[in-house]
């Protein structure tokens, strides 16, 4: 793990932390100002060399606050620690050297330059060996051995100050490296607080496509065995004759294809795909048959129906299972829903689609229900009793086979199914 760079009070990117250490400086120097204005004597010594030095200083502070603000390449640290340690040496040999207050700036560069770890050491002794011998130069009043104290006093000091400064800056990197790792730590939680939740919606998605998947296998076995048991129960009892007869069987042998195309799609929801409807089995449909096997698996009578094709020998290539299952689904609630009056089923075979209308006089319905009809478990109209799985079934097969549904209303009275879904010309 790579050490934490250290912190530099010289060379801060913050543009707030920036204008602290300007204004500091700044502040430093006006104070300076101020004492020479309030305490004429501390000029007297040396009065040209010492208001030369304070308008050099006054010119370094203007120097890095230019630079700053403006963000231009400031010197290297250690020029500007060099540089603030030799204006304020030479201040205190020209301003009373062990009497001067200038003293007190002395802490502040320690603690700059202690922020960039042990070089504040460094620092603190070299400050405090020069202020020993600026007041040993600058104080001609102070006995020899004060002024020896003087230094080592504050040399000291300085080293008091450089070692809290580390020992403050350590502990700070020791918070933030806490505060790095608990933030890591959180949200390495909520990564996989989030990998979890997609993951259950993921398996309640892939468990409610195979409960829609059942649902649709019963909803559309009821029409077939209800239809079987009518018409075995007729043939058994004897109550069919000619043609009848012939007809009940060959509706009876629809039925049976139906129900094991349905067994096949049943066997389907173990795909990967976890489609409700299982997958397309196409083959050539021809269009008349069709018709006849959807208005007969619909239970609607021959009074009540009719069944046009054009061309009228047409046939397609498609997954006729599908086909009838969507066609069906469609004239069961227009029968339902006409109650006595007329079924329309209408099949345009093209080369490249199938286009099936369904056509009632039923009620109708109001335009808000028209997008809704459609969705899971919603019944037309006012019907209640009802699964409301039906156009939703419907929704489903015309998806999966790349088809579009649309119900209108149609003048008069009723409603049409436009249905229109591709397919391929098997000759």
């Amino acid at each position: 793990m790579s050490a934490r760079p250290q912190l530099d009070i010289n060379n801060l990117d913050e543009p707030r932390e920036q204008r602290v250490v300007v204004f500091v400086r700044a502040a430093v120097v006006a104070s300076w100002a101020l004492l020479l204005f309030v305490d004429p004597r501390l000029v007297a010594p040396h009065p040209v060399t010492t208001w030369t030095l304070l308008a050099a200083s006054a010119a370094w502070a203007a120097l890095l606050t230019f630079s700053r603000l403006r963000e231009h390449r400031s010197p290297p640290t250690w020029a500007i620690s060099l540089v603030d340690s030799a204006l304020t040496l030479v201040g205190c040999a020209l301003t009373g050297g062990a009497h001067t207050l200038l003293v007190a700036v002395l802490p502040l560069i320690v603690i700059a330059a202690g922020l960039g770890g042990r070089r504040g050491y460094v620092v603190a002794v070299g400050l405090g060996a020069g202020y020993t011998v600026a007041v040993l130069v600058g104080d001609a009043s102070t006995p020899v051995p004060d002024r020896w104290l003087h230094g080592v006093w504050w040399t000291g000091y300085l080293l008091g100050t450089a070692v809290l400064v580390e020992v403050f800056s350590r502990l700070l990197e020791r918070q933030f490296d806490v505060a790095a790792r608990s933030r890591a730590e959180a949200m390495a939680e909520h990564e996989a607080l989030l990998e979890e939740r997609d993951l259950r919606e993921r398996l309640l998605e892939s468990q409610h496509a195979r409960q829609d998947g059942l649902r649709v296998i019963l909803h559309e076995f009821r029409t077939p065995v209800a239809s079987m048991t009518v018409l075995s129960r007729d043939l058994a009892a004897g109550a069919l004759a000619e043609p009848a007869a012939a007809t009940a069987l060959s509706l009876i042998s629809a039925h049976t294809e139906h129900l094991r195309d349905m067994l096949d799609n049943l066997a389907d929801l173990a795909l990967a795909d976890g489609s409700p409807v299982g997958r397309p089995r196409e083959r050539p449909v021809v269009l008349a048959e069709l018709a006849e096997a959807v208005l007969d698996a619909a239970g609607i009578p021959p009074e009540r129906r009719s069944a046009t094709v054009d061309p009228p020998g047409a046939t397609v290539w498609s997954d006729p299972q599908r086909l009838r299952r969507i066609l069906t689904n469609l004239a069961e609630n227009a029968a339902r829903h006409s109650i006595r009056g007329p079924v329309e089923l209408n099949l345009t075979g093209r080369p490249d689609r199938l286009v099936a209308e369904v056509r009632d006089r039923g009620p109708g319905l109001p335009p808000d229900q028209l997008g809704e009809v459609s969705r899971k478990y919603v019944s037309l109209g006012d019907r209640r009793g009802t699964a409301g799985l039906g156009l939703w079934i419907v929704a489903q097969l015309v998806s999966g086979m790349s088809g579009q549904l649309t119900l209108s209303a149609r003048e008069g009275g009723g409603l049409t199914a436009h249905l229109e879904v591709p397919v391929h010309d098997p000759g």
